[in-house]
């Protein structure tokens, strides 16, 4: 990425701030399973977290395909959203895979129609790296500036760390959904099966639960017992239809 390493020194690395930011960012996705909530946290985070930045944007593509946006506020969403037209400082960071940066839009004479947006919106200046999430999404954090000249080397350094952080944090994400999804599907032929859906309504009937939380204790209980979920769903319908002795 085009980062001027002889300007680093310790004074801007901002070492705490964007260790800070990280933990803070993980702390945030870290249990979140759906995609697009994961991008609104990621941008909210990171609007607040980095001094100078104003506002925090994710222009995402999946399978190639614009797939919407994320911004920290909403008045700014039209930035990020390629729908709006894919000649902007994201889509360069995204087809040429380094990081973008106009520090004054007043001079930029890049991106025509987004620069006149953003100026009509009070965006200055604009920092935009790639995000590699997984095989079929990709995308680019916008970091923005209210003032010309605000964003310098250390936002370029934290902007790179954010990206490949959040990169890491996004792929998680979508694998959690991806093995909820498989879950559900699982859960949804389990219960399909006859014993196994008729001992699932003996504990909704006994526990005044929904479907998927008593399926959850058959699961339990089998991890317990160490034997099938199958074979405790047949134990479970067998006792409870013995007659009663009187």
């Amino acid at each position: 990425m085009n980062l001027d390493m002889r300007e680093l020194t310790i004074d801007t690395l901002g070492v705490l701030e964007t260790a800070a930011l990280l933990r803070e960012l993980t702390a945030g996705l870290i249990a979140v399973d759906n995609f697009d909530e994961a991008l609104t946290e990621l941008v909210r985070i990171a609007a607040d977290a980095v001094p100078g930045v104003l506002w925090c944007g994710f222009t995402a593509l999946r399978a190639g395909e614009p797939a919407g946006a994320a911004a920290s506020d909403p008045r700014l969403a039209e930035l990020d959203d390629l729908g709006r037209g894919a000649e902007s400082p994201a889509m360069d960071a995204i087809r040429r895979r380094e990081m973008i940066i106009a520090a004054d839009l007043t001079v930029e004479d890049r991106w025509a129609a987004w620069t006149d947006r953003a100026h009509r919106l009070g965006v200055r200046g604009v920092i935009s790296a790639p995000v590699d999430v997984d095989e079929r999404a990709i995308g680019s954090i916008n970091l923005y500036a209210g003032r010309p000249g605000t964003l310098g080397t250390r936002h370029q350094l934290t902007a790179m760390l954010l990206a490949e952080h959040a990169g890491l944090l996004l792929a998680a994400v979508r694998d959690r959904a991806r093995r909820a999804e498989r879950d559900s599907e699982r859960d949804g032929a389990l219960l399909g099966e006859n014993v196994v859906g008729q001992a699932v309504g003996v504990i909704m009937t006994q526990r005044g639960c929904p479907a998927p939380e008593a399926l959850d204790v058959l699961r339990s209980a089998a991890s317990s017992l160490d034997i099938p979920l199958r074979e405790v769903a047949e134990r479970l319908v067998t006792t409870v239809s013995r007659p009663r002795e009187s």
